[in-house]
């Protein structure tokens, strides 16, 4: 990254204060113009529960800072009960954070350095409250930008897919129980800083069970769903995400669903801001979102506008790994989604297990049936790649042991995909309750397997997530699951596989017995969304600047970081471990003197055929110390379940020094409810 010393105008910084009209206050950063109040400029808001004064300030500042530079105000606001802002958070996307977000609103409008005209930008968290503020139209939000985001918060976050339940509810239940459990800084909040943790350790809660408590398309997953009425949103919106990113489906949604000006951009990346981006190439996006806010928030004609709606990042092959610095491939565009460039062309499944185009495939009544080990999953990585590599899928053959697998003949010419792949199946199972995982991948000339998607779907929800129904064993279904989105070449001499399996641990929830499906190949299809080059057009496209940003901050590493994604197969003992460590060291904000350590540890584990055995846990350790000053928290939670429910246990401790000042725990039994 290009480091930017020198701005059109000169930067100031504070931390301020945001009244609301309970009496609570959210603490603020703010970068603006030395002479914004003498020329007022809009506002860029940022409003998260992620502490803008350590766990992202090294992000924050070179982004806020730059915006700042060119002309706006860069606006890092901490949820209530978050940071330093007062107050305790008891869960996501509240209706209270959504109201204090109107309010945050108002009170810039309001500031003599700002000229009333706002926009927001978020990734992941400020990704979906961006957009759910804007559906309620407040008069100042005139423009968004929302990266790594869900439009549905049922169907499409880190809780379920196609029904199933996700291990990463646990894993982000475990994120946001550490979060939680932080303290304010007593340099911003004084003497009231213990007041303030020992009400945020008696009060956030356990979120995991009551996320569990809903494992259907209820009320309680509407809210905060945009999807639910996409006319609610007036304002432009830029959707942004990454296909390692495990948010890539809604930019596709919402460039369907929206009526505003909108625009959509997908590269390589996992769940990171472009500019930063890993697997890159990472893009100079802090030079095209002023390009945004230009044309939305100032009125300026900066062009943003006239190019494609869409531009992804067509992904070449490349061979398996759970890390790439760089993921292949070139930038190509169209000019509006759904586009009428994407041919959906379909693949018969057969009995000799080949993919063959639809017109070349009999229709005949074969059967092939499948029952998986929980050792298919393995390899799948993280639903979402959080922090980038090492957490990519592996090579997807020990994946396909256990698998029914359909390989097309090894391609003449390349196949280019853009969009999202379906399947179609004709299948029975032997039990209630069963599931399905479906995996797209690239096969190498040397026959490693890289995945490129894949999909989950929980049968008992083949008709509604809403209201899901028992399959009856023996009788016949016809299904359609749904593959993440992609844009992906198929070299020549390579073929596509579509693998099918009746587990995919820890990725996701095993069914609560093992179930034998039973499908009819000559009844099944893939339809792939099937892109023509266009090399005219592409070569027309405008490059991407390279990445840009303010200087980075002052920070001393004192203990570096470790990372380790490890399969352990205790054979003699019939069990199975997928380990993952991520020790993020310890280091110095210096110019706040503030030391931080964190450690997650998770371990997913099962004994060899047994259902009852699967079991999740995490344990999150954090510390923060400035001089005679230090806190500790501790955090572990494991999560079991046989066939009738989930059980979680839980810990929580908080020590000031070496004095523990606070400790709980929980267990509490959730029933399984179709899943």
């Amino acid at each position: 990254m290009r480091i930017v010393n020198d701005f059109p105008r000169r930067v100031q910084e504070e931390e301020t204060w945001i009244p609301l009209a309970d009496g609570t206050r959210l603490a603020a950063r703010i970068w603006r113009p030395v002479d914004a109040e003498r020329h007022p400029v809009p506002a860029i808001l940022e409003y998260l529960p992620y502490r803008k004064r350590d766990l992202t300030a090294e992000r924050d500042v070179q982004s806020h800072p730059y915006w700042a530079g060119h002309g706006y105000a860069g606006v890092r606001v901490d949820i209530r009960g978050t940071g330093e802002s007062d107050g305790v958070l008891t869960d996501e996307y509240l209706p209270q954070e959504l109201d204090d977000g109107l309010e945050i609103l108002a009170w810039l409008e309001a500031q003599p350095w700002c000229t009333g005209e706002v926009g927001m930008i978020g990734i992941s968290w400020g990704g979906f409250n961006g957009l759910q503020i804007a559906a309620l139209q407040p008069p100042q939000l005139k423009a968004v930008i929302t990266l790594c985001f869900t439009d549905d918060r049922y169907a499409d976050d880190i809780h379920h897919m196609g029904g199933c339940l996700l291990a990463d509810n646990l894993s982000w239940a475990s994120t946001m129980f550490d979060g939680n459990a932080c303290p304010p800084d007593p340099k911003l909040v004084g003497k009231r800083w213990r007041e303030m943790w020992l009400e945020r350790l008696d009060g956030s809660g356990l979120w995991l069970t009551k996320w569990l408590e809903h494992q259907r398309r209820d009320d309680y997953w509407k809210h905060g769903s945009v999807c639910e009425d996409y006319s609610r949103i007036q304002c432009p919106v830029y959707a942004v995400s990454g296909w390692a990113d495990g948010y890539c489906n809604a930019v596709f949604r919402l460039l369907a669903g929206l009526s505003v000006p909108r625009k959509g951009l997908v590269g390589p990346w996992a769940h990171k801001y472009p500019h930063l981006g890993v697997p890159g190439p990472a893009i100079g996006f802090l030079q095209d979102s002023l390009r945004w806010w230009g044309q939305w928030l100032k009125g300026e004609d900066t062009g943003i506008m006239e190019e494609p709606m869409l531009r992804v990042w067509m992904q070449e092959s490349a061979p398996p790994s759970a890390r790439y610095d760089v993921r292949p491939g070139r930038w190509v565009a169209e000019p509006v989604w759904p586009s009428p460039n994407i041919v959906p062309t379909s693949f018969r499944l057969t009995a000799g297990h080949d993919l063959l185009p639809e017109d070349d495939a009999e229709d005949d009544e074969a059967s092939l049936d499948i029952r998986s080990p929980l050792s298919v999953g393995l390899y799948a990585g993280k639903w979402c790649s959080y922090n980038a590599p090492p957490d990519l899928p592996h090579d997807q053959r020990d994946e396909d042991g256990g698998s029914l697998i359909f390989q097309t003949p090894r391609l003449e010419a390349p196949l280019e995909i853009c969009g999202q792949p379906l399947v179609e199946l004709e299948l029975e199972a032997d039990q209630p309750v069963a599931m399905v995982a479906l995996r797209l991948s690239d096969i190498a000339e040397d026959d490693k397997a890289t995945r490129v998607s894949y999909g989950l779907l929980n049968l008992t929800h083949r008709d509604s997530d809403e209201d899901p129904e028992p399959l009856e064993p023996g009788r016949r279904y016809r299904v359609r699951v749904l593959l993440k989105h992609i844009a992906q070449q198929f070299a020549a001499g390579h073929a596509v596989r579509l693998a099918l399996s009746t587990s995919y641990w820890p990725l996701a929830w095993p069914a609560p017995e093992p179930a034998r499906i039973t499908i009819r190949p000559g009844r099944s299809r893939l339809i792939l969304p099937v892109r023509a080059p266009r090399p005219a057009e592409e070569a027309a496209l405008p490059e991407f600047a390279e990445p840009e940003g303010a200087p980075p901050l002052a920070k001393t590493l004192l203990q570096p970081t470790q990372e380790t994604w490890q399969v352990i197969r205790d054979l003699a003992n019939d069990r199975t471990t997928l380990e993952v460590v991520n020790d993020e060291g310890r280091y110095r904000l210096d110019d706040i003197d503030l030391e931080i350590a964190a450690r997650v540890t998770e371990r997913y584990q099962y004994a060899y055929g047994s259902y009852d055995s699967v079991s999740g846990w995490t344990e999150w350790q954090r510390s923060f110390k400035r001089g005679d000053w230090e806190v500790h928290t501790l955090t572990r939670t494991l999560m079991t379940s046989d066939a009738d429910s989930f059980r979680i246990r839980a810990t929580l401790d908080a020590w000031e020094g070496d004095t523990r000042i606070y400790a709980r725990t929980w267990d509490e039994t959730v029933p399984r409810d179709l899943v």
